[in-house]
Formats: C-alpha cells, structure tokens, sequence
C-alpha cells in the first residue's frame, strides 16, 4: 500500500536514539541539556494545546511541575537532535474531578494543573489523536504506551519481586533474579473482508449506538497474520476467507496493540455471529458506505477518525488499497 503511513499514529521519521538507552552517562546529560524537554501524562492523557491545530506541549526539564513525577522519565527519542523525554504525573489530584469520566468509552474531559499555562489540559488521546500532527502523534502515543506498561509491570513475572526501570525507561530489571523484561505490544489483525461490491462490518457489545467497525482479532501465538484473518473472522461471523493481503499498520496505545490492517477475500456470504465476540455483523455495499461516510446512513456511524479501519475503508472507497 503506497501510503501505508499516513495512518494516524504512523511514522513520522522520529529518532528514537536506541544506541543510548544503555549509557545512563549520556542520558544523564541529556537530562539537564538546554535543548531537551518534557512530554507530560496523567493518566494516559497527554498535555496538549487544544486550539486547532493542536499540538503536543514541550516543557523545559526544570519546569516545577515535573516534581509531581513519581518514577523516572522515559527517552522517548530525539528532534532535531534534542531529546524528548515522557514524565508522568498521574499521582497528582486535580480538584473537583469525577472519576466516572475516566472510564468512559471516548473521555471528554479535561484536566488543567494548576502550574501550567491556561491554554494547556490533559486530553485522552483517543479523542484528540487527529488534532496532532505525525510527529506529536507518535510521541504521544510512544508516551503512553510504555508509561502504562510500566504501570502494571512493576514486579518481576520470574520470581515477583519488586523490578527497576531501566535502560532509559525501555526495560525493567530485576534485582533478585536479574531477569530483563521489555515493552509488550500485542499483535490485532483487523480486516478489510470483502465480496463483490460489499465490505464486512460489525460491532462489540456496549459501544455507542450505531458504531460499526471491520472485525478484529489478536494473533495467536504460532499463527500467521493470514491465519489469523481466517480464523478471526469465521469464529465472530462464520465467513470463510480465502486470500489475505497485508494492507498498512498502525500502533494503538489503548492498551498496547500493533494493529494489522489486512485485506481478505471472503469465499461465502452468510453470516452467523458469536454472540460473546460480537453483538452484529452485516455486509455494506460501496454505495451505503459512502452514506456512512458522508453521515447520512439511517443507522450506520462512520468508522472513528483516526482509528485504522477509517482508513482502510476510507481508501476501499477510494479504490486507493494498491
């Protein structure tokens, strides 16, 4: 696919200064650096600049709020050749917050430190992820990624005592046994499942009303991507898949998937769901598609902007996929 990454979350061409991680000299220097700075989270939420166009905010690494910092910035790379590292300050309270916001599907909320300029928040990234441009979304969402591995790796899986951070934040040590353990990314196949003039979509249980993506599965361990395309799709839908194509990735930090976007030709049309897998499944002719995308369908929203299958399908109507 020719322009495979121009899916949000894409490459962005970020140096990501890997040969330094194992010097804690050198990143030791790069810490008090003039020219480097700080990417901040709280809880999973990058600091942005809402204002279209937004952007991700940089701040000088002796900026006070950084003190909020509860465990070691992670290297997230270089721009320009300064490096750029992610702080997260979850452990701070903001006032007056309601904790059921947190935990819905798409958070709409907003938080503002006290400390910071009034024109920055803490936004959830799913939100606000194509107000960035390429490289603020890549940092964001490298960020957040391994901040939430560290959030819920910090024993070790060997002999389960308490692991350190190490090589700049890219691996956690164990002190009692001197196990190493790195950043987990879970493989998804999602699949662009066509025959003739129709595209397969379907829909989880407790989404939003009307919400409707391509079908979506992890890769199992000992399976290929193609193999897990057939098999994904014929155990939530009962469609038999023949071909498989692979289309274009995207990294999805919600938690920690590389999403695989492939293409698949199905062999038969009827459907039966799973019920646990799925809530529904149907075939969409190109034309309703297009409906969809213009928001006039009558029950169908179109796929989330941002999201890899609106791209996918984005370029299925287009007749951009080669």
């Amino acid at each position: 696919m020719r322009h495979a990454e121009q899916v949000t979350f894409g490459g962005s061409a970020l140096d990501r200064a890997g040969e330094v991680r194992a010097n804690p000299d050198v990143v030791r220097f790069m810490r008090r650096a003039a020219d480097s700075r700080a990417i901040v989270f709280w809880r999973g939420k990058p600091l942005i600049t809402p204002a279209r166009p937004a952007s991700l905010v940089r701040l000088p690494m002796d900026h006070p709020v950084l003190s909020n910092a509860t465990a070691e910035p992670i290297l997230l790379g270089r721009e320009d050749g300064a490096a750029r590292f992610a702080f997260d300050i979850s452990a701070w309270e903001p006032e007056g917050l309601d904790p059921s916001s947190l935990g819905a599907f798409l958070d709409p909320s907003e938080q503002r430190h006290p400390d910071l300029p009034e024109d920055t928040v803490f936004a959830e990234l799913r939100r606000v992820m194509t107000w960035l441009n390429p490289r603020d979304a890549e940092l964001a969402a490298t960020g957040k990624a391994i901040i939430g591995w560290h959030d819920i790796h910090p024993f070790c899986a060997r002999c389960g005592a308490k692991s350190q951070i190490t090589q700049a934040g890219w691996q956690r040590t164990c002190p009692a046994c001197d196990a190493s353990h790195f950043p987990r990314t879970d493989p998804v196949v999602i699949m662009l499942i066509t025959r003739g003039n129709s595209v397969l979509m379907g829909r989880s249980p407790g989404w939003p009303q009307g919400m409707y993506s391509l079908l979506a599965g992890f890769v199992e361990p000992g399976e290929t991507l193609e193999a897990a395309v057939r098999r994904e799709v014929f155990e939530e839908a009962g469609v038999h898949v023949g071909a498989v194509t692979y289309l274009s990735s995207q990294p999805w930090p919600f938690p920690a998937s590389l999403m695989f976007g492939c293409q698949g030709e199905a062999t038969s049309d009827a459907i039966s769901i799973d019920p646990v897998e799925i809530e529904d499944a149907q075939w969409i002719t190109r034309e309703e598609m297009m409906e969809v995308f213009a928001g006039n369908h009558p029950t169908i929203l179109p796929a989330r902007k941002g999201a890899i299958a609106h791209f996918l399908l984005e370029n299925w109507l287009a007749d951009t996929l080669e």
